[in-house]
């Protein structure tokens, strides 16, 4: 964990690590992932997702109340089971609209007893509710993501699109009314590629509406 600048406590790396031994296990079963080895899944599942945690913790800094977070089209809970059990403050809901993948979100929320954790089986655009952050991995170019989550997010809410490659394609094709306030690029130790964090939100005048 020192890799990526974190320092997790013994029953949050007990609680990383049965995650992917119930990935791992109910992977055939569930298609959770198109990886099979377990080395893989470290490197390119939870390494990836770990990456992620110190730029949100940072956004997190400023709240005053525990927030919500929507992880779209989250499969088998990537990143959303890791960043509930990183962030014990954080109200994780994952959707997905595969029932199993839904189901198997509950499951890992019942098995490492995280009662912040929701698995949500629905599209995410009839999801009712709203949340301070949304974000995705591998879910839908940047346009789709904000198009059919925008009900969703709550006013002063925040996108947090994980992506490989700096994507200046979807980034010019974002709405008029949506802007990317912040890139950062990630360090993923053990992954060979490119990873980034686009941090997109409404514009100030399009809060109220």
């Amino acid at each position: 964990m020192e890799a990526v600048g974190l320092s997790l406590v013994p029953e949050q790396l007990s609680q990383l690590a049965r995650y992917m031994g119930l990935l791992s296990h109910w992977n055939a079963t569930y298609n959770l992932t198109a990886l099979r080895s377990a080395p893989d899944m470290l490197s390119h599942h939870l390494a990836d997702c770990l990456a992620v945690l110190r730029p949100l913790m940072v956004h997190l800094d400023d709240a005053e109340a525990p927030l919500k977070l929507l992880d779209v089209g989250s499969g088998g809970g990537l990143p959303g089971v890791v960043l509930a059990i990183c962030c014990p403050n954080l109200r994780v809901s994952c959707v997905d609209t595969v029932g199993k993948k839904a189901a198997f979100i509950r499951q890992v929320a019942a098995e490492l007893r995280l009662p912040h954790l929701r698995g949500e089986h629905a599209r995410v655009e009839q999801l009712p509710g709203q949340y301070d952050v949304i974000t995705s991995r591998a879910f839908a170019s940047l346009d789709d993501f904000v198009s059919l989550t925008r009900q969703q997010l709550v006013p002063g809410g925040v996108w947090m699109a994980m992506k490989g490659k700096l994507p200046d394609d979807e980034i010019a094709a974002l709405p008029a009314d949506v802007e990317v306030f912040h890139v950062e690029h990630l360090q993923v130790p053990g992954l060979d590629a490119e990873r980034c964090l686009i941090w997109m939100r409404l514009k100030p005048a399009q809060q109220s509406l």
